[in-house]
């Protein structure tokens, strides 16, 4: 038999018993790894953010055309996060396909989660600061300031209902392109698997709990109008709780227990067949 490395991707089944490999990895990271991990994918995420920022400030393009450049160069941020290695909360709620197969506790899960969401905060909000310092928001005569400031307000704008739902779908596009990642080989199949499901749900104007962690304190930083609907009361109460559970729903639940039960669950697993 050929000991010869396979290029070919991993099929579903075999993506399935990654995630959860890869889950008890996650979940038994220490806090010394885990923290700054968690800070350097906020940070990532605030990247890909003022990137899809400063694209979308032209209001030359048509929207149509905006929101597809807006979404394609958003992908940055989950490129970076999968590529150099980060920990990003959204991603991972896959853990708990590990959490369903006993190999997580609940308790391990929920910690990674706790410490990895304010970690992320943590540097996305560190980045728009950074990006606030730096001026650049008053280029193009100010058009990327008030293009941030224009991308909070509309966010701040959303009931809960809305806010939620879109956080669900977000997450479900955000955790399929993490699941199609994990059937990759070499670098260049990582990059194109993540960058449809980004460039769709930005596109698609869904919600993203960490890239919120940036979008609303780079406006705040730089300066809304008296009676915004933009405030961090808006960001913390209004925007983040429902988009942050819709986005669990979108992870967990969607995508992480639906392949559970697909491929691994105990009763299933050996007489699943695919086409």
């Amino acid at each position: 038999m050929s000991s010869d490395p396979s290029f070919d991707a991993l099929l579903p089944p075999a993506m399935a018993a990654k995630v959860a490999d890869v889950g008890v990895a996650k979940a038994s990271l220490p806090l010394s790894r885990m923290i700054p991990l968690g800070v350097l994918a906020g940070a990532f995420i605030g990247l890909g953010a003022h990137f899809s920022t400063v694209i979308t400030a032209d209001t030359t393009l048509a929207p149509g055309v905006s929101r597809l450049l807006g979404g394609l160069v958003f992908s940055l941020g989950l490129i970076l996060v999968v590529v150099s290695g980060a920990e990003l909360f959204t991603g991972n709620t896959l853990i708990v396909v590990a959490a369903v197969s006993r190999r997580v506790r609940p308790s391990s899960l929920l910690r990674n989660w706790g410490v990895i969401y304010v970690s992320n905060f943590a540097g996305a909000a560190a980045t728009a600061l950074l990006v606030h310092a730096s001026g650049r928001l008053d280029a193009g005569d100010g058009s990327v300031g008030q293009r941030a400031v224009a991308i909070a307000e509309a966010k701040a704008g959303l009931t809960f209902g809305n806010a939620l739902v879109s956080g669900i779908l977000a997450n479900a596009l955000v955790c399929l392109a993490v699941w199609m990642t994990l059937s990759a080989r070499t670098l260049v199949d990582k990059v194109v698997a993540i960058v449809p499901p980004i460039t769709a749900f930005v596109a698609a104007g869904f919600e993203h709990s960490v890239a919120n962690m940036y979008f609303f304190p780079v406006a705040l930083f730089h300066g809304v109008a008296d009676g915004s609907p933009a405030t961090w009361q808006a960001f913390a109460v209004d925007n983040l709780i429902p988009v942050t559970l819709g986005n669990i729903v979108g992870g967990a639940v969607l995508v992480g227990s639906v392949y559970w039960f697909v491929y691994l669950r105990p009763a299933g697993s050996q007489s699943v067949h695919t086409g």
